[in-house]
């Protein structure tokens, strides 16, 4: 939910009302790249709701220990809002531009917004309108006790018996700047001799406006000389790095949304229900 209080002026505003707006909003380019008609963003969620003149009483808007503590504070001409964003929305979240792009980047952005009008509907003018960029995240869920792992078998060409590889995590969830421990186990059953093992983490990113985009990017790789010769075995555990401070200025990956000049991370898993948002916004893999 996102709460708040507005103060304003019954004076200034000469029988005008005043509204606030929640938006959430898809941007896939520039503004002055809009051609035709055809803008490269898209108005994923709006609600707009009127808070003066007041349609119910302040008690029943107020939902907030801060917001009763700003009616106090601000008098008579505070009022309260409140919104709920619906359970599909993504989190906030921005694809890294290049170091020589400029303007807005391709986001996912959340805005409020207080303006005032005759209706909720005419044209908002910049004077008579203020907006504050807001960031919304989501809390992961308890980790499981379930441990992720995967397994495949390659059969070779003019070999009897298969190469069979193993990889497993410790835990399902890993927090920014964690170090991520991957347990690797190889049964080399084939003629073939492993020569080298590679490990690396994949950044899936699924953009989806007038077409459907996917971007794969590696955030962290580790090569290794470890070789596991023929009729051998190998049990190992690597460790990974997924961090952004190592992938600086690379046109494309998915960040978590900053407010102005912030630091961020890179993107957290979004995840719904155990599926991912129409704006995946990223899938980690191994």
């Amino acid at each position: 939910p996102t709460d708040g209080v507005i103060v304003v002026d019954p004076v200034q505003l000469k029988g005008k009302k005043v509204y606030v707006m929640l938006s959430c909003t898809f941007r896939y380019g520039r503004q002055d790249m809009d051609v035709m008609g055809v803008a490269f963003r898209r108005d994923l969620f709006l609600v707009t709701r009127q808070v003066y003149p007041e349609l119910q009483d302040k008690e029943k808007l107020t939902h907030t220990k801060i917001q009763q503590k700003l009616l106090r504070k601000l008098g008579n001409n505070a009022f309260p809002f409140f919104f709920e964003f619906p359970d599909n929305l993504p989190c906030s979240i921005a694809l890294q531009p290049g170091p020589s792009d400029v303007g807005k980047k391709c986001a996912v952005e959340f805005e409020v917004k207080a303006f005032c009008g005759e209706n909720q509907d005419e044209k908002i003018d910049k004077q008579s309108s203020v907006h504050l960029t807001i960031r919304k995240i989501q809390f992961s869920a308890e980790d499981s006790k379930l441990v992720p792992s995967a397994e495949t078998t390659f059969e070779f060409l003019m070999s009897e018996k298969p190469l069979h590889v193993k990889l497993s995590l410790p835990k399902e969830t890993f927090y920014h700047g964690e170090p991520l421990k991957a347990d690797v186990e190889i049964t080399n059953s084939s003629s073939r001799n492993i020569k080298d093992i590679s490990l690396s983490v994949e950044q899936v990113t699924h953009v989806i406006l007038y077409s459907s985009d996917k971007y794969v990017k590696s955030v962290a790789k580790e090569e290794t000389s470890d070789s596991v010769p023929s009729g051998t075995s190998l049990k190992k555990e690597y460790t990974l790095h997924p961090l952004l401070a190592y992938n600086k200025d690379r046109r494309g990956l998915a960040l978590d949304g900053r407010l102005k000049h912030e630091d961020t991370n890179l993107a957290s898993s979004s995840v719904r229900q155990e599926t991912w948002l129409l704006f995946k916004g990223q899938v980690y893999r191994i």
